[in-house]
């Protein structure tokens, strides 16, 4: 159980430290707005934006709102103005919102990656299942894979402007879980692509359910267990569907702001740098913000009032957390090698394979070999 122990000292470290930082990012960015640099005077532009799976979390509430909604129109003098909603708010559900930014029914959109792989695999090659046991390798990752992906994307007529992650991905289970091997049979819903390889290779049936039907599916019982970030589930009211978390991470959620690209290129070029500018402080925030709630997500479900700063405190009926045995963390990795990673390059052809090895083996250590 060493090293079980290890990740949660190290997980509760990093709390303390990224919650320093993130507080005198914030103060930073706050006290910057009156010196920012703002847009010429020009015609009126006017931003449709769809960025979160629920108007609850913390990576809406503390970040969006505050920078795109509230801060865009502030600092670009009125010349800019933002219509912001979250995906629910607009009856979206996930897998569709690539779809949506590129018909130009929307400018920008925030979708999870793995939801919208299917639209286009290679999303998916910076977050695998098992890829990355650490938030800050997962940064590293989607860094270095950023420009194959928006080639790719940009065929698909859109673009990539900025990423973020949720907090670690986790189990959310009604009936009791402490291992992996507890899993096996159950209903487990995913948020597909690779984490659907992950749960067929321990015995479990992942099923494919949209972000907003997953609290009452929970709730009715249509699948025993679910998975998102830690947070993500606090914020959107798990806690009352289920009772144990186990906090596996298998992976870290990655999402990323897309924009439409024939309206990008369109814009005033004075504009667009302005919006790359201001979607480059918030990627730093929700960065930052993901860490810091990957621990406060897992104390405010097990009701541990001195941990949960950003979310809401369980005080009723405190979920039991399970941190990973060792052998499940073991599991995690190795099933990247045997199940994830050829199932993805199969989905998304040995081109992915070679991209893999070339801009994601070296950061990880883990190669992808054809049979």
């Amino acid at each position: 159980m060493m090293r079980g122990r290890q990740v949660a000292a190290t997980h509760r470290e990093n709390h303390m430290r990224i919650s320093r930082s993130l507080a005198a990012a914030l103060a930073a960015c706050t006290v910057g707005t009156a010196h920012a640099q703002t847009v010429p005077p020009g015609p009126a532009v006017n931003v449709t934006m769809v960025t979160q799976l629920s108007p609850s979390i913390p990576q809406y509430t503390r970040v969006d709102i505050p920078m795109l909604r509230e801060g865009i129109p502030e600092k670009s003098g009125g010349r800019i103005k933002v219509t912001l909603a979250s995906w629910p708010e607009r009856g979206l559900t996930g897998p569709e919102l690539l779809r949506v930014i590129r018909s130009g029914q929307i400018d920008i959109g925030a979708p999870a990656l793995p939801t919208v792989a299917g639209d286009v695999p290679m999303l998916e090659m910076s977050d695998l299942a098992g890829l990355n046991p650490s938030h800050a390798q997962s940064r590293k990752v989607i860094d270095a894979v950023l420009p194959e992906v928006n080639k790719e994307l940009e065929r698909f007529g859109v673009r990539i402007i900025a990423t973020f992650p949720y907090p670690a991905q986790v189990f959310y289970c009604r009936e009791p879980v402490k291992s992996l091997a507890d899993l096996k049979g159950r209903r487990i819903r995913t948020a597909g692509g690779s984490t659907n390889d992950f749960v067929q290779s321990f015995g479990a049936q992942p099923t494919a359910i949209g972000f907003p039907e997953v609290y009452s599916a929970l709730e009715r019982g249509v699948v025993d267990c679910a998975i998102t970030g830690t947070a993500t589930g606090n914020g959107a009211r798990w806690y009352e569907v289920t009772r144990h978390m186990y906090a596996l991470p298998v992976s870290w959620g990655n999402s990323a702001y897309v924009a439409n690209l024939a309206w990008w290129n369109k814009l005033d070029p004075a504009v667009r740098d302005f919006l790359q500018a201001t979607f480059k402080q918030v990627e730093d925030q929700q960065w930052a913000l993901g860490l810091e709630a990957t621990e406060d997500g897992i104390a405010c479900n097990a009701g541990t009032k001195e941990g949960c700063r950003i979310g809401h405190v369980v005080e009723n009926r405190p979920m039991t957390v399970t941190r990973p045995t060792d052998a499940d963390m073991e599991t995690l990795r190795a099933s990247l090698r045997t199940a994830v990673l050829p199932a993805w390059v199969k989905r998304c052809g040995e081109r992915c394979g070679e991209a893999y090895n070339r801009l994601v083996a070296p950061i990880t250590g883990v190669r992808y070999e054809a049979r």
